[in-house]
């Protein structure tokens, strides 16, 4: 089941290159993603497969599988119309490549050898590079150069760290694998000095790519220039991957006992995302490169949540969870506010509320979502990993974030009224809101209503059991 949750995506890629119907091919995205969607909860309601040497699920797993997975069946959705809109563009290249970003997203998620993990990575960048080159001019040349470089560079950087961990294993006289299961079981024997030189080239690594400052140059130039619902993939789908490969290193770092370094160190990066983010936020003129520092700000706070462990570590395995829902919808919203006014500058955007009846309400209740306003989800899931830092001591740590969150809000806050409230110039653009354009963020927004006033029995236990993992010592 699991190797057909990878393979599936790229036989539907396969397939869509010789189809020459250009909406047959658009629609095969909702079917594959579908599909994918459809196995995902088989697979994490109760059918779990046995942990072989190469994949397997666990708790950590099954959770970003699932998010991904909705994320992206949600953006394929939404991909039928806007395709239709750009037909000047064409689809050819978008949908197979959407698809093994998908099945790449898929296999980096449930791999369980690290050489596999690190290579489904990189097969993320390459699948990627041509959705964000998607306008093709020249500023998202630009951003796809940057994605590509800043990103390998990561990349290459993590496979250094893999090769420290393996070479940890050897000084400490243990069998030479990557094989995760082996390397956990035998952490406690692991050479201290190469096992923490590897962590840190993982963390560095993994962290180019999921966006932790100060490693998120790209993030800006890419989210800013890629089509709305690729922003939303990258945002959501993307970082939550990259997140998980990180806390792969932190649960070995932790069964050989040297969890607090590795504590110590997702602080730092945590607490310096959200000082930058909150710094480039205030008075920013470009709505999507204000959601790209967002999503630096909400990194972070992953980071943090993780770094003080216990009550926080529970609130960022839900902040993961909200941040992907709450950034799909804000993105695939701003995509239909920049194709209504033929711009994303603020400058030139007045008036989305009246301008888009659908769109221009759920771009703002988004803002009022991702900044932690209740009742949706992520002010219960800021509020846990707050109440985690007070409740274990690091009473500074927890002022300086409510300060760079108080920051964050009021310097997002003026980007986005300015850019919805008032009178909309008169401009034919042509674009009307679209059921199938403000679909999918309605529906994820709903989500995020839902989870921030009730979440489920089976969620909570899912979240729990996520946490604990990341808890376990030798």
């Amino acid at each position: 089941m699991l190797e057909l949750l990878v393979i599936f995506p790229l036989i539907v890629a396969a397939v869509s290159v010789p189809v020459s119907n250009y909406q047959v091919r658009s629609w095969l995205l909702p079917f594959g993603s579908g599909v994918h969607l459809l196995l995902s909860i088989l697979l994490c309601r109760g059918y779990f497969p046995e942990i072989n040497r190469w994949i397997g699920l666990d708790a950590l797993s099954r959770l970003v599988l699932i998010v991904t997975s909705l994320l992206f069946f949600s953006c394929a959705l939404y991909a039928v119309a806007y395709l239709n809109l750009r037909r000047d563009r064409g689809n050819r290249v978008m949908v197979p490549c959407l698809l093994v970003f998908l099945s790449a997203m898929t296999l980096a998620t449930v791999a369980r050898h690290l050489g596999l993990m690190w290579m489904a990575v990189e097969a993320t960048t390459i699948s990627s590079a041509p959705l964000i080159y998607y306008n093709r001019n020249r500023l998202s040349l630009e951003a796809t150069w940057k994605y590509l470089l800043i990103c390998s560079v990561g990349i290459a950087l993590a496979m250094l760290g893999m090769l420290f961990v393996a070479y940890a294993a050897l000084g400490g006289g243990a069998p030479v694998s990557l094989q995760f299961d082996l390397l956990l079981g035998g952490a406690t024997t692991l050479s201290k000095p190469w096992l923490h030189a590897g962590f840190v080239f993982l963390l560095i690594g993994f962290g180019t790519k999921m966006g932790l400052a100060p490693l998120h140059t790209w993030k800006p130039d890419a989210y800013g220039e890629a089509p709305g619902l690729v922003g939303a993939l990258l945002a959501g789908g993307l970082t939550s991957v990259a997140f998980l490969a990180i806390l792969r290193g932190v649960q070995l770092m932790t069964a050989a006992g040297d969890g607090d370094m590795a504590r110590q160190a997702l602080l730092g990066m945590g607490l310096l995302s959200l000082l930058l983010a909150s710094v480039f936020m205030v008075r920013q003129q470009d709505i999507k490169r204000m959601l790209a520092y967002s999503s630096v700000e909400h990194m972070g706070l992953l980071a943090i949540g993780v770094g003080i462990g216990g009550m926080a570590t529970f609130g960022a395995m839900l902040h993961l969870i909200n941040n992907a829902l709450t950034k799909g919808g804000l993105f695939l919203a701003a995509g239909n506010i920049q194709r209504a006014f033929a711009s994303k500058r603020l400058s030139e955007v007045r008036g989305a509320l009246k301008a888009l009846p659908v769109s221009g309400p759920l771009f703002l209740a988004g803002f009022l979502a991702i900044t932690g306003s209740p009742p949706f989800g992520p002010f219960l899931s800021e509020f846990t990993i707050l109440r985690g830092t007070f409740i274990s001591g690091h009473m500074l740590l927890g002022m300086l974030i409510l300060i760079f969150l108080s920051i964050v809000f009021i310097g997002m806050g003026a980007t986005v009224l300015a850019a919805t409230q008032g009178e909309p110039e008169q401009k034919d653009s042509g674009f009307k809101d679209h059921f199938l354009l403000y679909f999918s963020p309605l529906v994820l927004l709903l989500l995020i209503l839902l989870i921030g006033v009730y979440i489920p029995a089976s969620l909570q236990n899912a979240l729990q059991q996520a946490a604990d993992l990341l808890e376990v010592r030798p």
